[in-house]
C-alpha cells in the first residue's frame, strides 16, 4: 500500500475492463452539502441529526422530521456539482462496463451527467408513502434558512403520511441496489472509492468485496480512513482536484 501513485492509478483506470466508482459523504461535502457530522444552525441546532434520521423519530413527530428533510433537500437544490462529480461522469463515459455506487442521497451525480447511479441509502428526491410505499412527487424545495416544522403531505392512494425516500438508521438497505453493488464490486478490475469514511456498514463492505475478488482498490480522500488498509493506492486530496487530474492522465481530459 502506498500514499502516492497517481500515475499508476491513472494507468490502471485507463486499462480497466470493469470499473466501479464508490462515493460517500465527502464527495457531497465539497459541494457544500452538510454531513451528519457538521454543526447545524437555526431550528436544527437543537437536535442531533442522527436522532432525526430514524423511523421512531418520524412516528413520534412527523412534522419535525419532514421539515428537517425538506430543509436538507432545499440545501441540496442550491448546491452545484463540482469538478469531481463531472470527472465521475467522464469515467462512466470512458470506462467500459462502469458502475457508480453512491451512499449519498442527493442528486449531484445525476446533475453532473451520471445516468444510473446505484443509491445505497436512497434519495431525497424519491419520497414515498410511509404505509404502502407508493412513490410520491417532490414539490418546490424552497425552505427558510433557519428551517421549520412542516406537516408531510398525504399519499394519493391511502392517505398515510409521505416519508423521505432515504434509508434511516435501523432500516435495511434497498436489496436490489445492494445486490447490484455487490455484484459490480465482485466483478470489477478497479474500484475507485471517493470521499467515504469506510465506517457506515453494510455499504462500507463494498471496497472489501472488490479487494477480496482481486480488484485494485484506489482511494481518494483528504484524510486517512479505515479503507487505507484495503486500498492498493491512496490518493490524498479533495475529489474536486484529484479526480479531474486522474481522468486527464488516464484519457487525456474530462471534457
Amino acid at each position: 500500500m502506498t500514499e502516492s501513485g497517481p500515475t499508476q492509478a491513472a494507468k490502471l483506470l485507463g486499462q480497466a475492463r470493469r470499473t466501479v466508482v464508490f462515493t460517500g459523504a465527502g464527495m457531497s461535502a465539497e459541494s457544500g452539502v452538510p454531513t451528519f457530522r457538521d454543526a447545524l444552525t437555526g431550528l436544527w441546532q437543537r437536535y442531533d441529526a442522527q436522532q432525526l434520521a430514524t423511523p421512531e423519530a418520524f412516528d413520534a413527530d412527523p412534522d419535525l422530521v419532514w421539515g428537517w428533510y425538506e430543509w436538507r433537500r432545499a440545501v441540496v437544490a442550491r448546491a452545484r456539482p463540482h469538478p469531481g462529480h463531472l470527472a465521475v461522469a467522464a469515467i462512466e463515459a470512458r470506462a467500459p462496463h462502469s458502475v457508480l455506487i453512491t451512499q449519498n442521497v442527493d442528486d449531484l451525480h445525476e446533475r453532473a451527467g451520471s445516468t444510473a447511479p446505484l443509491h445505497l441509502h436512497g434519495s431525497l428526491f424519491a419520497p414515498r408513502c410511509s404505509a404502502c410505499a407508493h412513490p410520491a412527487s417532490t414539490g418546490d424545495p424552497a425552505e427558510p434558512a433557519e428551517g421549520r416544522r412542516l406537516p408531510p403531505p398525504r399519499c394519493d392512494r391511502c392517505s398515510a403520511p409521505i416519508r423521505p425516500g432515504v434509508v434511516w438508521f435501523g432500516e435495511a438497505l434497498p436489496q436490489p441496489a445492494l445486490e447490484a453493488a455487490a455484484e459490480a464490486a465482485a466483478s470489477c478490475d478497479v474500484l475507485l472509492t471517493v470521499g467515504t469514511s469506510g465506517l457506515v456498514y453494510p455499504a462500507a463492505e463494498i471496497p472489501h468485496v472488490a479487494a477480496r475478488c482481486g480488484a485494485t482498490v484506489i482511494q481518494v480522500n483528504p484524510e486517512p480512513t479505515p479503507l487505507d488498509q484495503v486500498s492498493d493506492i491512496n490518493l490524498r486530496g479533495p475529489a474536486a482536484r484529484v479526480l479531474p487530474a486522474l481522468v486527464d492522465a488516464a484519457w487525456g481530459g474530462a471534457g
